[in-house]
C-alpha cells in the first residue's frame, strides 16, 4: 500500500492527467486484490455521474453510466453519492437499487458491488470508488483499508485536476462574459494556416454604446450589456468561435465555407442579432456595434497581417459610418493615412493660427442682391498658399479637431460680423458649418449664444449649417433635441448638401429647419426633363408648402440660375456670382454694394485709413469684378493684409 501511495502521489505531483492517474490506481489495486474489479466515477455540479476509470470493464459498460443522475436507487455508485455513505450491494440481481441496471452487470458476470463516496476538502462529493465482485459478498476489512486509502488519493487527484482546470479556464476564458479571451484568440489565430487564400476570415466587432451606457447608468449596467452581447455572439457565431479581446471589442474567426461565401451576409447576421433591446440590470438597452473584417488573401504571410487588416477595416468603419460592416480592401490603409495626415495638418494649422474664414455670397437670383454669406474655412500654409476645406475634410471626423475648428471659425465670424456692423454694412447673416461632434455634445446653442453676446452681435445674423449626414446621424434623437434647442434661442438652422446623405423628408416635419441647401450635384445636371430638374422642382414645391427657404449651391451658369428661378428658387450661391474670398475682399464687396449712406461712407473712410495703403488692392478687385456681382471676374491676390487680433479660443489646446 505504501508503494501504491508513492506511485499515485508522484503522478499527481508531476501533473499526470487525471484519467491516467486513476487508471494506474485501479490497476495497482487489482494487482493487490485479484478478486476485485475497480471503478472510479465522477459527480458533476448537476449531480450527474460520469465514468473516469474502469480499466478492467468494457467501454460500453462505462458509457452506459454516463450522464445518469444520482439518487436513492441508482445502483451502488449513484446511491452512495446521493446518500454520502458507502453502499454495499451483495446481490445485484435481486437488489432494488440495481433494478434498472442489473442487466448490464449480469452480462459481465458481476454479482456484487461496493461503492464509497469520494469527498473533497469542503465536503462536496467529487465521485465514487467501487469494487465489483464475481461472487455474492461484501467487502473485507482489508478491502475497507485499501478503499479508505484509494478514496483519499482520488480526492487529492481530483481536486488538483479541478484547480488545474480552473487555472486554465481563467487563463483562457473571459471572466465577465464567459467567452474565450484575448490569449485564446491569439493562440487560435497563430494556429491558422496561410497557404490557401480565402480559407478563413476575421471579424472584429466594437460595441459602440458601452461608454455611454457606463456613463449614464453605471458600470454594472455596462457589464450586463457586455454579457448580453457575448451571449448573442456565442449563439449566432456558431460554428465560428467568438472571443472577447478587449473592453468593448469582440472577435470572430470564420472558417465555415458558407460563412466565407457571403461575408457581408454573415456580418449582417451578427449585427441583426444585436438589434433587439436587452434588459440590462433593469434598463432596456439596444446594443449598437460596428464590424470590420478581413479575409485571408494572397500576400498575407502571417495570421497577424489578416488581423491588422481587420483592425484597419474596423477603424475605417467607425470613422465613416458606425453601425455597419466594412471589409478590408488594399486601399483602405491609404484612406486611413490620408485622414490621419489631414488631422495632423489641420491640428497644426489651428495651433499656429493659420485657419482663416473665407466668405462666399448668397444672392437673390432675381435682383442679384447679396442677402448673406457662407463662411468657409481655409488653411493658410507657411508659404502663403490657401488650402480649401475639401482638402482636409477627413480631419473633421476627429471629434476634438472638429470642435476646435468650429470654435476657431466662430471666433473669426463674430469678429468679422462685429467689424461689418461697425462699418455700417447692413449684413443680414453669416452661415457657419458645424460638425456632428459639435451638435452631439449638446452645448452648441449655448456656445454660439455666448460668443455672439460677448461681441454684442445679435444671433439673428447667424445661420447654423448642418450637413444632411450629421442631421441623420446614428443617434438622430440627440441631434433633433439640439436643433430644437438652437431654434428656440432664435437661431436659424440650414440643412446643407441636401439630397446627398440619408435624410428623410419626414424629419423635416418632426424637427423643422429654416433653410434647405440643395447640393451642387443636382444643380450641375439641371436641364429640362432630367431627373435632377424634377427633384429640384419637387423639393422647391415641398419647401414652399412647409415654409422653408431654399438655397441652390454651386451655380456656375446663367442657364442654371434661370432654370432655378423658374422653379421658384429665390436664393443661390456659386462661382457665377463669386468664389469664396477672404474677409477684406468681402468687406470691400459689401461696402460697394451697400446703399449709399452717411454711415457706410464713414465706414468706408475708416476702413481706408485702417488699411493704410492696402485699399488699392480692394479697388483692383472691385474693378475686375465688373459693374456688379453677376460677373465675379478674376479675384486679385489679397495676400497683403494688416494684422488681426482674434480671441484665444481660436487656438487648439492639446
Amino acid at each position: 500500500m505504501l508503494d501504491l501511495q508513492n506511485i499515485i502521489l508522484e503522478m499527481i505531483a508531476k501533473g499526470s492527467p487525471l484519467a491516467s492517474t486513476t487508471d494506474r490506481l485501479c490497476s495497482q489495486v487489482e494487482a493487490l486484490l485479484p478478486d476485485v474489479i475497480c471503478s472510479v466515477l465522477t459527480v458533476d455540479r448537476a449531480r450527474l455521474l460520469h465514468p473516469l476509470s474502469a480499466p478492467s470493464l468494457p467501454a460500453d459498460y462505462s458509457a452506459a453510466l454516463d450522464g445518469i443522475a444520482i439518487g436513492p436507487d441508482v445502483g451502488s455508485c449513484g446511491t452512495s453519492a446521493y446518500l454520502r455513505t458507502p453502499v454495499a450491494v451483495t446481490d445485484i440481481a435481486n437488489d432494488a437499487k440495481w433494478a434498472e441496471f442489473k442487466h448490464h452487470a449480469s452480462q459481465l458476470g458481476l454479482k456484487a458491488c461496493w461503492s464509497s463516496p469520494i469527498f473533497g476538502a469542503n465536503g462536496t462529493v467529487l465521485g465514487t470508488f467501487a469494487f465489483y465482485y464475481r461472487e455474492r459478498r461484501g467487502p473485507t476489512d482489508v478491502e475497507r483499508e485499501v478503499v479508505a486509502t484509494c478514496t483519499h488519493l482520488c480526492a487529492i487527484a481530483m481536486e488538483r485536476h479541478d484547480r488545474a482546470l480552473e487555472h486554465e479556464r481563467k487563463a483562457n476564458i473571459d471572466e465577465l462574459t464567459g467567452l474565450l479571451n484575448r490569449a485564446s484568440f491569439n493562440r487560435a489565430l497563430a494556429s491558422l494556416p496561410c497557404d490557401v487564400p480565402a480559407a478563413w476570415a476575421i471579424m472584429v466587432l466594437d460595441l459602440d454604446n458601452l461608454k455611454v451606457t457606463n456613463d449614464t447608468f453605471g458600470h454594472h449596467v455596462g457589464d450586463a450589456l457586455l454579457r448580453e452581447v457575448a451571449s448573442r455572439l456565442a449563439i449566432n457565431a456558431v460554428p465560428a468561435k467568438a472571443f472577447r479581446i478587449g473592453g468593448d471589442e469582440f472577435a470572430v474567426i470564420l472558417q465555415a465555407p458558407e460563412a466565407l461565401r457571403d461575408i457581408f451576409g454573415t456580418a449582417q447576421e451578427l449585427l441583426d442579432c444585436l438589434v433587439e433591446p436587452a434588459l440590462c440590470a433593469g434598463h432596456l438597452i439596444a446594443p449598437q456595434a460596428t464590424i470590420g473584417g478581413a479575409v485571408l488573401a494572397h500576400g498575407d504571410a502571417t495570421p497577424d497581417s489578416v488581423r491588422q487588416n481587420a483592425d484597419f477595416a474596423l477603424y475605417h468603419a467607425k470613422e465613416t459610418g458606425r453601425g455597419g460592416f466594412v471589409r478590408y480592401w488594399p486601399g483602405i490603409g491609404t484612406a486611413i493615412t490620408k485622414r490621419l495626415t489631414a488631422i495632423r495638418d489641420l491640428g497644426a494649422a489651428l495651433r499656429e493660427d493659420r485657419v482663416e474664414a473665407y466668405y462666399q455670397p448668397i444672392v437673390r437670383l432675381d435682383t442679384r442682391e447679396i442677402v448673406g454669406v457662407e463662411a468657409l474655412c481655409r488653411i493658410i500654409t507657411p508659404a502663403g498658399d490657401v488650402i480649401p476645406a475639401a482638402a482636409f475634410s477627413d480631419a473633421t471626423s476627429d471629434a476634438q479637431i472638429a470642435c476646435a475648428l468650429t470654435e476657431c471659425m466662430l471666433g473669426r465670424i463674430v469678429a468679422d460680423l462685429r467689424n461689418w456692423l461697425d462699418l455700417g454694412i447692413p449684413i443680414q447673416h453669416v452661415g457657419l458649418n458645424v460638425s456632428y461632434a459639435d451638435v452631439h455634445r449638446g452645448k452648441l446653442g449655448g456656445q454660439l449664444s455666448a460668443a455672439f453676446a460677448a461681441a454684442d452681435v445679435p444671433l439673428k445674423h447667424l445661420i447654423v449649417e448642418i450637413t444632411e449626414n450629421v442631421y441623420m446621424g446614428r443617434r438622430d434623437h440627440v441631434i433633433a433635441r439640439e436643433i430644437k434647442a438652437m431654434r428656440a434661442l432664435g437661431l436659424r438652422v440650414a440643412l446643407d448638401d441636401f439630397g446627398t446623405g440619408f435624410a428623410s423628408l419626414t424629419h423635416l416635419l418632426t424637427v423643422p429647419v429654416d433653410i434647405l441647401k440643395i447640393d451642387k450635384s443636382f444643380v450641375d445636371n439641371l436641364s429640362p426633363g432630367t431627373p435632377s430638374s424634377v427633384i429640384v422642382e419637387g423639393l422647391q414645391g415641398i419647401a414652399n408648402k412647409l415654409g422653408i427657404r431654399v438655397v441652390a449651391e454651386g451655380i456656375e451658369t446663367e442657364s442654371q440660375a434661370a432654370q432655378l428661378a423658374a422653379f421658384g428658387c429665390l436664393l443661390g450661391q456659386g462661382y457665377l456670382f463669386s468664389p469664396a474670398v477672404d474677409r477684406d475682399a468681402m468687406t470691400d464687396f459689401l461696402l460697394r454694394l451697400a446703399q449709399p449712406s452717411a454711415e457706410t461712407a464713414r465706414g468706408a473712410a475708416r476702413l481706408t485709413r485702417r488699411r493704410a495703403g492696402s485699399a488699392d488692392d480692394a479697388t483692383r478687385w472691385i474693378a475686375a469684378a465688373g459693374p456688379g456681382p453677376t460677373n465675379p471676374g478674376p479675384v486679385a491676390s489679397m495676400a497683403a493684409r494688416g494684422s488681426r487680433k482674434y480671441p484665444p479660443a481660436c487656438r487648439l489646446v492639446r
